[in-house]
C-alpha cells in the first residue's frame, strides 16, 4: 500500500509501544504521530486524514472504547484499530459493534498490524469519496430556486408535466423549463439519473413518503 500522506495516530500510555510503534510506522513510509491518553487526543482534534487512529484499550482516565464513543461528538471522522494487551470477547465485541475495523491482541506481527491499518486507511478514502460526492450533489441541489425545488419534487414523485403545472398553477412549457434547468443544475441528462442522484442522498424520500 502507498502510504503517503497518511497519517496513524497512536494513543497508548505505554512510552515503549509509541515509540516502537513511530519507528515501525515511519520505517513504513507513514506519518506517526502519539498521544498518552485519550485525553490528549480529544485535545489535539479535530485531526485530519486520510489515517487512521491505533488505539489501546486500557489507559488511565478515559479507556480506549469510551474513546471511541467520544469521537464523533470531538469531530474525529477516522477509522479506529484497537491494539490492546488484555483484550477480552467483550470488549471486542463492543468496539467492532461500535464500528472498530479490527480488534488486535499485543504482541501482533508487523504483516497483521499493517493489514488492519491498511484496511482502515482504505475505509477512511472510501467514505471520504463518499462524503465527497454527496456535498456535490448537495451543492448542486442548492443552487436551484424555489420554482425548481417544487418542479424537481414532483418529478421525484412521478407526477407528469401536465400535473405539476396544474398544482402550481403555471403551464406545462414552464413546467418544461424548469425541469430542464433543473436536469441541467444537477447535471444529469435522465429523469432516471434524476431520481437516482436525489435518492442516494435522501433529497425527495420525505415528499415520496407522503
Amino acid at each position: 500500500m502507498d502510504w503517503s500522506g497518511s497519517t496513524v495516530y497512536v494513543v497508548d500510555d505505554d512510552d515503549a509501544v509509541r515509540r516502537s510503534m513511530t519507528r515501525l510506522l515511519r520505517a513504513a513510509g507513514c506519518t506517526a504521530e502519539t498521544f498518552a491518553s485519550a485525553e490528549e487526543l480529544l485535545a489535539r482534534a479535530p485531526l485530519s486524514g486520510p489515517g487512521c487512529i491505533l488505539l489501546d484499550v486500557q489507559m488511565p482516565g478515559m479507556n480506549g472504547l469510551d474513546l471511541f464513543e467520544r469521537m464523533s461528538e470531538a469531530g474525529i471522522a477516522l477509522p479506529v484499530v484497537f491494539l490492546s494487551a488484555r483484550g477480552t470477547i467483550p470488549m471486542s465485541v463492543r468496539a467492532m459493534k461500535q464500528g472498530a475495523v479490527d480488534f488486535l491482541v499485543k504482541p501482533v506481527t508487523e504483516d497483521v498490524l499493517f493489514q488492519a491499518l491498511e484496511r482502515a486507511i482504505t475505509r477512511f478514502r472510501s467514505e471520504a469519496s463518499s462524503r465527497h460526492a454527496r456535498d456535490s450533489i448537495l451543492a448542486r441541489f442548492e443552487r436551484l430556486s424555489v420554482r425548481e425545488r417544487e418542479v424537481l419534487e414532483r418529478v421525484l414523485q412521478g407526477r407528469l408535466n401536465k400535473q405539476i403545472a396544474y398544482e402550481l398553477n403555471i403551464s406545462e412549457k414552464t413546467v418544461k423549463a424548469h425541469r430542464g434547468r433543473v436536469m441541467e443544475k444537477m447535471e444529469v441528462s435522465t429523469i432516471a439519473q434524476l431520481v437516482h442522484l436525489c435518492d442516494s442522498v435522501g433529497i425527495g424520500v420525505q415528499e415520496n413518503a407522503e
